[in-house]
C-alpha cells in the first residue's frame, strides 16, 4: 500500500518491448497482472486461514510465491514469453489441486481447487480461444479426479487428519468463490478496458491515416487530372493516351526577365505565385485542366476529360478555352491587386489531336505532346502584348460566337507559313458569355 503510484504501472508493464504487437502488449500485461494478483491473494488466504482454522502448513503457499517470482525473474531477465506464459499457467492451475489434497477433501479444503479455473481462464486471456481448451479439458480432469477420491475415500478419513469446523469451511467456500470470481472479473473488466483503449488508439491512427490520405489526394489532384490520378494509383502501367480533339492554350509573360531583375526572389516567387494562382482559379472556373507552369508561362488544355457545367451539359472546351484566355487577359488589365507590376501576356491557343501522359517515376509530371501543342507553343512566342492568337481550327469553331481581326500570315520554325487569327472578345448575343466573371482574391506577397 505504500509503493509508489507507478510501481504498478511499471510491473504490469515489464517485460513489453517496443515491437510488441498491440495484442501481445494486452497480453504480457495481463499475465504480469495475474502473477501479482496471485501472489497477494494467496498470501492473504493463508493468513486468513491461519486466524480461522487449523495452523495449515505455510509450505505449499511459500513454494508458489517462490515458483512465481523465480518464473518471473527468469522472463524478465530471458525475455522468453511463451515459457513463462506456460509455467505460470501450470502453477495456476496445479497448485490449489495440491492444496487442497493436503488438506483434504472438497469439503474441508472448502473447494480450494476452484482457484484453478485461473488457468483455462488465463489462457483466454494469454494464449488464445483454441489454446485454452487443453487447459480447461485439464483443469476439468484435476477436478473430476480430486471428486472421485473424495467419494470413495470420504468414510475413510486418515488417522489423525484434521478436522476443520464447519464454520471456517463454509466461510472458505464463500471466500474462495468470492476471491476468485473478483480475480476473473478484474482480469476480464482489465482486458476489455485495454482493448477499448486499443481500439480508440487504432480509430485514431485510422482518423490520422485518412486525413493523411486525404491530404495526398488532394496533392495528387493538384499534380494531375482526376482520371489520371486514379489510373496513377491502381496502376504501375504507363499511362499513356492519344485524344483526337484537344484545345491546348500557353500563356506567357511579355518582358518577365526584365521585370525580374530589380526584384529579390521572394519578390519574383510572390508576383508569378499571385498571377498563376488567380489563372488556376479561373481555369477550375471554367471546368479545364492546368497541365503545368514552365518559368514565366502558363499551359491549360480542354477536352481532356468529360467536364460537365451547372445544368449537367459536356462543356464547350474550345470555348471555355477562349473564355479562359479572354479573363485571363482582362484580370491583368483591370486588378492591379493581382498584377501590381503591369505585367502583359500573350497567350496562344491551338486545337487538334494530342499525346497526353505521365512522364517519369519521381517527380513525375502530366504533359502534352503533338503538333497541336508546337502550334499553340509557338503562335504564343510570335504574339504581342496583349494578343490572344488562335490556330484555324479554333478559329472556324469560334467564328460565330467571338470576334477577330483578319486572318495573318506567320513563318513558324518547322510548320513553314501558317494562317492565324486574333481573338479581340466575344460578339453580340454569344451564348457563352458571362456577364460577370469572379474577381478572384489576390495572394499575399510584396511584389
Amino acid at each position: 500500500m505504500t509503493a509508489p503510484p507507478g510501481f504498478f504501472h511499471s510491473l504490469r508493464n515489464a517485460g513489453i518491448s517496443p515491437q510488441d504487437a498491440e495484442e501481445m502488449r494486452l497480453k504480457k500485461s495481463l499475465l504480469m497482472l495475474a502473477t501479482g494478483l496471485m501472489s497477494v491473494a494467496s498470501m492473504v488466504w493463508l493468513l486468513i486461514y491461519w486466524q480461522l482454522g487449523p495452523q495449515f502448513s505455510a509450505t505449499i503457499p511459500f513454494v508458489f510465491e517462490l515458483l512465481l517470482a523465480g518464473n518471473l525473474f527468469y522472463y524478465l531477465k530471458s525475455g522468453n514469453f511463451p515459457l513463462f506464459r506456460t509455467l505460470q499457467l501450470g502453477l495456476f492451475l496445479f497448485v490449489p489441486f495440491v492444496v487442497q489434497w493436503s488438506i483434504g477433501t472438497f469439503i474441508t479444503a472448502s473447494g480450494v481447487s476452484l482457484w484453478g479455473l485461473l488457468a483455462p481462464i488465463g489462457a483466454i486471456l494469454f494464449v488464445g480461444h483454441r489454446e485454452s481448451l487443453a487447459w480447461f479439458a485439464a483443469y476439468l480432469f484435476l477436478t473430476a479426479l480430486s471428486g472421485f477420491f473424495d467419494y470413495y475415500l470420504a468414510d475413510t478419513a486418515p488417522l489423525g487428519q484434521v478436522v476443520v469446523p464447519i464454520k471456517t469451511s463454509v466461510f472458505f467456500f464463500a471466500l474462495n468463490f468470492a476471491t476468485v470470481s473478483t480475480l476473473v472479473f478484474l482480469l476480464l473488466r482489465y482486458a476489455s478496458v485495454e482493448k477499448e483503449q486499443t481500439q480508440h488508439r487504432l480509430e485514431e491512427a485510422h482518423r490520422l491515416l485518412q486525413a493523411e490520405q486525404d491530404r495526398s489526394e488532394r496533392l495528387l489532384l493538384n499534380i494531375l487530372p482526376g482520371p489520371i490520378a486514379e489510373r496513377l494509383k491502381n496502376s504501375n502501367q504507363t499511362i499513356a493516351d492519344g485524344f483526337a480533339d484537344v484545345t491546348v492554350m500557353f500563356v506567357d509573360i511579355v518582358n518577365f526577365t526584365q521585370v525580374a531583375e530589380g526584384l529579390s526572389p521572394q519578390q519574383v516567387f510572390s508576383m508569378l505565385n499571385r498571377i498563376f494562382s488567380t489563372f488556376d482559379e479561373l481555369a477550375e472556373q471554367y471546368g479545364l485542366e492546368k497541365i503545368k507552369t514552365i518559368g514565366d508561362a502558363y499551359m491549360a488544355a480542354g477536352g481532356l476529360n468529360s467536364a460537365n457545367d451547372e445544368d449537367g451539359e459536356q462543356i464547350d472546351y474550345t470555348a471555355a478555352i477562349a473564355n479562359l484566355a479572354l479573363a485571363m487577359r482582362d484580370l491583368l488589365h483591370e486588378n492591379f491587386d493581382v498584377n501590381r507590376r503591369r505585367l502583359e501576356v500573350r497567350i496562344g491557343i491551338g486545337t487538334g489531336p494530342v499525346v497526353a501522359g505521365v512522364v517519369g517515376k519521381k517527380k513525375f509530371i502530366y504533359d502534352l505532346w503533338g503538333d497541336t501543342v508546337n502550334i499553340a507553343s509557338r503562335i504564343t512566342s510570335e504574339g504581342t502584348p496583349g494578343m490572344i492568337q488562335v490556330d484555324e481550327t479554333t478559329y472556324r469553331r469560334l467564328r460565330d460566337r467571338f470576334a477577330f481581326q483578319p486572318p495573318q500570315i506567320l513563318r513558324l520554325k518547322g510548320k513553314g507559313e501558317t494562317v492565324v487569327y486574333r481573338l479581340t472578345g466575344h460578339l453580340a448575343g454569344d451564348p457563352t458569355l458571362r456577364e460577370s466573371i469572379p474577381r478572384p482574391l489576390a495572394a499575399p506577397g510584396n511584389a
